[in-house]
């Protein structure tokens, strides 16, 4: 008889705990996965599928208005709340199933339940106990929403998807991509959309010039954004909106208060301190280099331990662990030059150090930066506009960033990634032959640093 039930238990049906069990299914394991909400995680589910969704729906209005310059004359567009709502609903199930699909296929067996892990071998679903002899935790991350009065009537991105009524007036609280990304996909689907933050500019970490130049093409998309600004209680009206209350005195009156104030560990009730597991003090679960915390037969990855919070990163952590248990080599991971994008309108395409970044590690940097109106705008009158640029070591002439906001930052900066990857210098790139008429030709035709 096996010592085991089975070789491998995940705990959570994400990215990376979805493809672990399948890597290490075809290896031969005998795996498990405990799922307590939805198939595919947070990416699926409330994140990067349906905000890009969201994203898209929320492009549709300026495209409407652009149309006229080109020829195109149609009565006012109406954005219907139920239509997109619903066609989500049904996009995002579609996925669970293929996730379920694909593990079924792959001979894992699925257990819908919360799982708590009960002993260094042990876990324990629905009542009944299954041992393992690796335990993996892929739970991800949680919202995280601060304590303050009223904290009952926020939102955040795990219910914003399936609102029962689309918002006239609605404030979106937080610095970073995913608010800055709400804030966008509320205006454009009409609302009157302020945005708080507690600093003095948003997207913090991300290169200044590209910080800068997001807020500006916001403020002309008629989003309110309101810096060094610190919600202090949410009070709900008799007509069923908010009055926030701001902490110098002053209130605001809305519809929806939507918080993306950052994401925190999903290990409430793993019982992972009970058996021992080290956890960081933000709640993230501490490992070594193969992904192992202290208790040598449970693992982590993806969000949950506090690396990126991108899902190519766990996809990348689980093919990485998989071969380290199959080879015994370490699993190697590098997270250096991993290519972003942040779905704001216009679309926010990055890799590599930003201009800050380069000037504190020591780095004797060139900049080369191009600022321009799209060709599209060009017809339509749209006041929008793109801005790129590449951070260059002047001592090595190696491009070690690339940043960029403009229309398809991010499919353009894919490319680019593959680059930094391999090491191109701006030699290469000047070398390049650009395609023309685009915009991405710009990243090869930038001769004249600007400092």
């Amino acid at each position: 008889m096996a010592e085991y039930e089975f070789d491998l238990f995940v705990i959570g049906a994400g990215s990376g705990g979805v493809r672990a069990s399948r890597m290490a299914a075809a290896q031969g394991m005998k795996v498990a996965v405990a799922e307590d909400r939805y198939m595919g995680g947070t990416c699926v589910n409330v994140g990067c599928v349906p905000k890009k969704l969201f994203v898209y729906a929320s492009g549709f209005k300026e495209d409407f208005t652009d149309a006229r310059a080109y020829g195109w004359n149609s009565l006012p567009a109406e954005f219907h709340w139920p239509t997109l709502r619903e066609n989500n609903a049904r996009e995002v199930s579609r996925l669970n199933d293929i996730y379920r699909n694909l593990l079924a296929n792959s001979d894992v067996t699925v257990i819908d339940g919360r799982a708590k892990v009960t002993g260094a071998n042990k876990v324990m679903v629905n009542g009944r106990e299954y041992t393992a002899q690796r335990i993996l935790v892929a739970t991800g991350g949680w919202p995280f929403v601060p304590d303050i009065p009223g904290k009952e009537f926020i939102l955040t991105s795990n219910e914003v998807f399936s609102m029962e009524a689309f918002p006239n007036r609605v404030l979106v609280v937080g610095g970073g991509y995913i608010a800055v990304e709400f804030a966008g996909i509320f205006a454009g689907l009409g609302a009157e959309t302020h945005l708080s933050y507690r600093r003095d500019l948003f997207l913090r970490g991300f290169d200044r010039d590209i910080r800068h130049f997001v807020r500006d093409e916001m403020v002309k998309k008629n989003i309110d954004l309101k810096f060094n600004h610190q919600v202090s209680a949410i009070e709900k009206l008799q007509d069923g909106s908010f009055l926030v209350h701001v902490e110098d005195g002053s209130s605001l009156n809305v519809d929806m208060v939507l918080y993306a104030t950052g994401r925190v560990a999903n290990t409430e009730g793993l019982g992972l301190q009970e058996q021992g597991v080290v956890l960081h003090r933000d709640g993230t679960i501490s490992v070594d280099d193969n992904f192992r915390t202290n208790v040598h037969s449970i693992y982590a990855l993806g969000d949950v331990t506090g690396e990126p919070q991108l899902t190519p990163v766990a996809l990348a952590e689980a093919m990485a662990l998989v071969k380290h248990w199959r080879t015994g080599t370490t699993a190697e991971i590098d997270y250096n030059n991993i290519p972003t994008a942040v779905f704001c309108q216009p679309n926010i395409g990055t890799v590599g150090l930003s201009e800050e970044e380069a000037r504190d590690s020591g780095v004797r940097v060139t900049i080369y930066k191009s600022e321009f109106r799209p060709m599209r705008h060009t017809v339509s009158g749209n006041t929008e506009r793109t801005l790129m640029k590449l951070v260059v070591d002047a001592d090595t002439d190696k491009v070690i960033g690339v940043h960029m906001v403009g229309d398809d930052a991010g499919e353009i900066i894919q490319g680019l990634a593959v680059a930094l990857k391999a090491g191109a210098t701006k030699k290469v790139f000047d070398e390049t032959i650009g395609i023309h008429p685009t915009a991405a030709e710009e990243f090869v035709t930038m001769r004249t640093p600007v400092q």
